[in-house]
């Protein structure tokens, strides 16, 4: 079993770090993930400049690759043959927030795992819903999870098309109340525009606004996480709604285009 382990955060995460030493219970591990942070980064495919990779160590002198593309990049970059050794799952995290909602299309930790999936490879995302203290988190809880869950998607499988996005909560292993499949839930932003002047007059614009918060609504991932329970959301790429393709069939659409 090869597991690449990548992240949002930059190399020297200690999130990326935890969950390479849960990782390496379950096989051998690779390590390509960007020089910086790249959170809320979204999908991205660099396709306008050259992409470097250097070699370096983790803080435990694991040896590690890193890049300067975006998460997805480095995944793609693996699977391309920068790793020449085929990959067999594809780990991304420990995010430090949680990613729930309307996040993961936000998400650098979520589309690293979208990119492997687009690749063929079995992927999941892992993030902790830690606390926005800044203060340094505690991964042991969050890194034990998700190593019990990817022992059970190398033991089961996942179908073509499927990712697992994982939300630990914030708690001690001791306190966790166990694992629930979910669906995603619902997001509430509170982004406002700050404008402000640069020192020659010329305005210039942050997206700012308090933190958001989730509904914590029964079956979601907010409300496993409210209720202390770990949340696997299966996601698969195809965005299309299904339930709705009879009800724009039946529209009254144009024969051809009208001059």
């Amino acid at each position: 079993m090869h597991i690449l382990c990548t992240n949002d955060d930059g190399v020297q995460a200690p999130g990326l770090l935890a969950l390479v030493q849960e990782m390496r219970k379950l096989g051998k591990v690779s390590v390509l993930a960007p020089d910086h942070n790249w959170s809320a980064s979204g999908h991205v495919k660099t396709l306008s400049r050259p992409l470097r990779v250097k070699e370096m160590l983790l803080s435990d002198n694991t040896p590690a690759l890193t890049s300067d593309g975006a998460p997805s990049d480095c995944v793609a970059l693996a699977l391309l043959g920068i790793i020449p050794e085929p990959i067999d799952l594809v780990v991304s995290g420990i995010n430090p927030y949680a990613n729930a909602g309307h996040d993961l299309t936000y998400s650098g930790t979520v589309t690293a795992a979208m990119e492997a999936v687009i690749g063929g490879i079995q992927a999941l995302a892992v993030s902790v819903d830690g606390p926005e203290d800044g203060e340094p988190r505690d991964y042991a809880a969050s890194s034990q999870a998700a190593g019990q869950i990817a022992a059970l998607v190398i033991k089961n499988g996942l179908p073509p098309g499927i990712l697992l996005n994982v939300n630990v909560p914030y708690l001690p292993a001791g306190k966790l109340r166990g694992f629930l499949v979910t669906r995603q839930g619902l997001r509430i932003y509170r982004d406002s525009l700050v404008r402000r002047e640069d020192p020659r007059g010329r305005p210039y614009y942050w997206i700012g606004g308090d933190n958001p918060t989730g509904v914590p609504e029964e079956g979601t991932d907010f409300g496993a996480l409210a209720e202390g329970f770990v949340s696997i959301t299966p996601v698969h790429l195809d965005l299309t709604a299904h339930h709705l393709e009879e009800t724009f069939r039946a529209w009254d659409w144009p024969a051809s285009l009208t001059g």
